[in-house]
């Protein structure tokens, strides 16, 4: 897979990418967005019991850099993503 060009804003839709680079691209988009110190994620998988929803949250606790997440609801960004809440870099 080419590196990711997209911006690093703490917003990553995975429905503009192909399902089998999911495991490499958000992986890599946790890590830029951890350099550039933020360390709030959403990550937009789509609402309902999906394929890249099941495979973004077999992937997280997987991912040493993700210190928790959770799904969005109305209140915190909208049905269908979830937020990835990552450890600071180290000093």
């Amino acid at each position: 897979m080419e590196p990711v060009e997209y911006p690093i804003d703490g917003e990553l839709d995975l429905h503009q990418f192909r399902p089998q680079d999911i495991k490499t691209l958000v992986p890599d988009y946790l890590e830029l967005c951890r350099e550039k110190e933020i360390l709030k994620v959403r990550v937009v998988h789509g609402k309902g019991i999906g394929t890249l929803k099941n495979t973004v949250h077999a992937l997280l606790p997987k991912l040493d850099i993700v210190e928790s997440f959770h799904l969005a609801d109305d209140r915190t960004g909208g049905w269908g993503a979830t937020w990835v809440h990552l450890h600071p870099k180290p000093q």
